[in-house]
């Protein structure tokens, strides 16, 4: 089953490519909002997260993090590995993996890239390219308590299930702004993690149809 999952994930992210130009992913905002935010996309700074895909002897599970309290941006929420690129990343797939190590240990060569989904801009001014892997889980993941409060880990068949996502409205600067959320076991999968987690399942559906 896991091969079977394995060969649909390399096919649903063929092409996909960290090259610019990188595509945007829908956001389903307001026209209003979505013609004031095109001037600022350039100016978003770059950043990347790693989406790993942890190969389990049950089948494949998403790894996420929960931030930890004292951060200054999204403190307490649940998100992939991840942050700014750096001037000494190569790519962003560099840079995802190089956070992934410093976050929770997990080691680059353990990883192996099989795609991107569409970056995704954020309420924190960054534009983030989602890098997609296979991973080989260690033994334990050890997390930078600085920046990590916990580790734990989402079926895919979940997240890959449209019935999994619910919908909600986010008032901000006078706008209703739709987003998504993932409620699994106690702890609330939503924003920019959960609408990541969307576009895969999407382009996964999509190729599967």
């Amino acid at each position: 089953m896991t091969a079977a999952s394995e060969a649909l994930l390399r096919a649903s992210l063929a092409g996909s490519d960290e090259q610019g130009p990188r595509p945007m992913v829908d956001l389903d905002m307001p026209a209003v909002m979505r013609k004031a935010l095109l001037p600022a996309l350039p100016l978003l700074k770059p950043a990347a997260v790693l989406v790993p895909l942890l190969r389990r002897p049950e089948g494949l599970t998403v790894l996420l993090t929960r931030r930890a309290e004292t951060l200054r941006n999204h403190k307490g929420q649940v998100s992939f590995p991840g942050g700014r690129r750096d001037p000494g990343d190569p790519s962003f797939a560099a840079c995802a993996l190089r956070e992934a190590e410093e976050e929770v240990a997990l080691p680059p060569e353990n990883a192996e890239v099989i795609g991107y989904l569409d970056d995704y801009p954020t309420i924190s001014r960054y534009r983030i390219t989602p890098v997609v892997a296979l991973v080989q889980p260690p033994a334990q993941f050890r997390v930078d308590p600085g920046e990590v409060a916990e580790v734990f880990e989402l079926p895919l068949a979940v997240a890959l299930d449209p019935g999994s996502f619910e919908r909600g409205l986010l008032s901000r600067d006078g706008f209703k702004l739709p987003f998504l959320e993932i409620n699994y076991h106690e702890r609330r999968i939503w924003g920019a993690t959960a609408g990541m987690l969307w576009e895969l399942c999407r382009k996964v559906n999509s190729h599967r149809a």
